[in-house]
């Protein structure tokens, strides 16, 4: 096994005449220290904590029918596929217009309408200066309501956000400000209702002493436990892969659990959990809330997912969770140690962060709790004995065939050789760069598979090389966290800001030329997630005839496309910003959305919309001429009418409907009431 000091790196970058298009270096790192130790991204304290907001209990009601028993479908800080759960989902029976009640005495600050995220939305702020959040309402009620609706009828648009000052919208405990929805991205009926601070800051406000009407006596449940080797140098079961350990039957909330058998490691590894909670009589399956980790009986690790910084600490969830074992494998695994980048003011961990080092010899007792906000605990033990890796080879008749494949993991390159040799110890792998080439000893080989270990940091390969066989390695620069970097190639660029990445990026990017008018770039791979966003400006061969009509879509390999937009420049380039990596392509939009009128419910219009490739950007109805007011539904594609609508002329008698498209065609239907 090769295991690279700094001095080694820089030894074998100038072996392989490797110098990335980004100059690397490590600040503060002496000859000798491990290489793998040594953060990448943004750097984290070694102590973080949430801090305590002081709220007595019982100073917030309930907002929804108070005082009597009531269900959550959410809990704070709920894993979400791109973020945490901001706030408390509470079931509303499973319809709308149920009374949403203030949750303490203020004044509304805010409110909001929109057919996406939280949809009609309202916000109250509060004495002791925090503010309730109130999402996917269907309605305000009281004088907001009226001046809502005045300001939408002076800007002639449903999309509308509007800020009060104290005094304007004063509110008294127990009034009723709004009706529950099921507006923008919701998924069925509910209320989301949040806590936040002048920071926007979201808590959870179950860790203020719990609300009479929710009830818990439930602990979490466990789904799977995982050690991660962190380090060139570390092994788990001999070997540098995840062990995810699944009990073969899922352990009852809340009763001790231990893994029986000894988990045998080497070097700097990670834990992780797999879990969930739920409250009584709901089978949602909700967050958990805290997790604690000792070993050998001293405290380790904790994190508590009480506050969440809105709206960057919420995309952190892409580093607090293993993003790629998620995407590829479904399990939502918890690291329980700060990764690099995580910024996060969740945890309370020592100087490693939460990465264990274990020696040979020695035998670590994990002991780890899972709780929730009424803390119901479910205690879960661990043990990890320390084992010194050494080469070993095993042989498998179904190796057939050989064959070279590799992935990148952290820094690390892990190349994987099927080896039909007979020898003791297999072959070296060689990288070339150019006309130089270095060999890597293998680290074992396991089923007639030679695994090779490589720290990029040193240099990147053009290509890897063992027997017969070759392969392009397809990233072509490592992008460095923490600073703001400009990659560009003759087909495209990319700028990344200080906070693009979480880590360090190996990135690779590819070209196909036109083919049926417009090109096909790759950027990067979906896998490695971004914190913020990218700027990415594409270079098609060919400018587009109408650029404005002409976009960016990200595309998939189905065919599939969803429109980002973009800038056009003199040169010919289109720029946008981006949120992940992935396949993308430009086309131009030249069809105009459609409309039409599906019927009168209640004395009130419907009409169904769509648009077969930019997406509906805005609408209008004009009656006799004169502005109506509309409401959009983009969950069934649908524009209406409301009956509580006092400002707008009465729906008879000649009229329009507008329709225009991102791409800024429109459409015009003329109707007859």
């Amino acid at each position: 096994m090769v295991k690279l000091k700094v001095r080694d790196i820089k030894k074998v970058a100038v072996v392989l005449g490797m110098a990335a298009v980004t100059a690397v270096a490590w600040p503060g790192v002496a000859d000798g220290q491990d290489a793998d130790s040594v953060p990448a991204g943004r750097s984290s304290s070694e102590t973080l904590s949430a801090g305590k907001m002081v709220v007595p209990k019982g100073y917030f009601l309930f907002p929804i029918a108070p005082g009597k028993p009531g269900l959550l479908a959410g809990s704070m800080g709920e894993l979400r596929p791109n973020h945490f759960h901001g706030g408390l989902d509470i079931k509303t029976g499973g319809g709308i217009n149920q009374p949403v009640y203030a949750s303490a005495d203020g004044y509304i600050s805010r409110l909001k309408q929109s057919s996406f995220g939280y949809g009609n939305v309202l916000y109250i702020t509060h004495p002791n200066g925090l503010t309730t959040v109130y999402g996917h309402l269907n309605d305000f009620r009281g004088p907001v309501a009226a001046e809502l609706l005045r300001r939408q009828y002076e800007q002639q648009s449903y999309e509308l956000e509007a800020f009060f000052e104290q005094g304007q919208f004063p509110v008294k405990r127990g009034e009723v400000v709004a009706l529950s929805g099921n507006t923008g991205g919701s998924a069925g009926p509910h209320l989301h209702w949040e806590v936040r601070d002048a920071q926007d800051r979201q808590y959870n406000p179950l860790q203020w002493g719990g609300f009479p009407e929710i009830q818990d006596h439930v602990a979490p449940t466990l789904q799977a436990l995982a050690v991660e080797p962190l380090g060139i140098e570390a092994r788990v079961q001999n070997v540098f892969a995840k062990a995810v350990l699944v009990p073969k039957v899922q352990p009852a909330p809340g009763k001790a659990f231990a893994w029986a058998d000894t988990v045998r490691c080497f070097g700097t590894v990670g834990l992780l959990v797999q879990g969930f909670d739920r409250f009584d009589n709901a089978w949602n399956k909700n967050g958990i809330q805290r997790v604690t980790v000792k070993v050998n009986g001293e405290p380790f690790y904790q994190h508590v997912i009480d506050a969440v910084p809105f709206p960057t600490g919420t995309r952190q969830i892409s580093n607090f969770l293993d993003f790629v074992y998620q995407q590829t494998q479904g399990r939502s695994l918890q690291k329980l140690w700060v990764d690099d980048g995580n910024d996060l003011p969740i945890y309370s961990t020592g100087p490693s962060k939460g990465r264990l080092t274990v020696e040979a010899g020695k035998v670590y007792t994990v002991d780890i709790t899972l709780a929730d906000s009424y803390n119901n605990e479910t205690p879960l033990r661990l043990v990890l004995r320390g084992e010194q890796p050494a080469y070993f080879k095993t042989r498998s008749a179904a190796a057939k065939k050989p064959a070279l494949r590799f992935e990148v993991t952290r820094n690390l390159l892990k190349a994987v050789a099927t080896d039909l040799g007979t020898d003791s110890v297999a072959g070296n792998l060689v990288l070339l760069r150019g006309n130089r080439r270095l060999e890597i000893r293998p680290s074992y080989t396991q089923n007639s598979e030679n695994v090779y270990l490589y720290d990029l940091r040193a240099g990147l390969p053009d290509s890897l090389r063992f027997g017969g066989i070759t392969k392009k390695f397809d990233r072509q620069v490592l992008v460095p966290a923490g600073r703001e970097t400009t990659y560009a190639t003759s087909f495209l660029s990319l700028v990344f800001g200080s906070e693009t990445l979480f880590d360090n990026l190996y990135l690779g990017t590819t070209y196909l030329p036109e083919t049926k008018g417009s090109g096909f770039w790759t950027v990067g791979n979906p896998l490695s997630p971004l914190y913020k966003t990218a700027q990415l400006t594409l270079r098609p061969a060919t400018p587009p005839t109408d650029p404005r009509r002409t976009a960016i879509y990200s595309a998939t390999a189905k065919g599939g496309k969803a429109y980002l937009g973009g800038k056009w420049d003199e040169r010919g380039n289109i720029t946008a910003n981006i949120r992940q990596f992935g396949s993308y392509r430009i086309h131009t939009d030249s069809i105009a959305p459609k409309g039409s009128l599906a019927g009168r419910p209640g004395g009130q219009l419907l009409f169904r919309v769509a648009d077969d490739l930019s997406g509906l950007a805005s609408y209008q109805l004009l009656v006799g001429g004169q502005f109506r007011l509309l409401r959009f539904e983009h969950k069934n594609a649908t524009l209406f009418t409301v009956a509580t609508d006092t400002l707008g002329p009465r729906l008879r008698g000649p009229a329009e409907l507008r329709l225009t498209d991102q791409a800024g065609n429109e459409r015009v239907i003329p109707l007859a009431l």
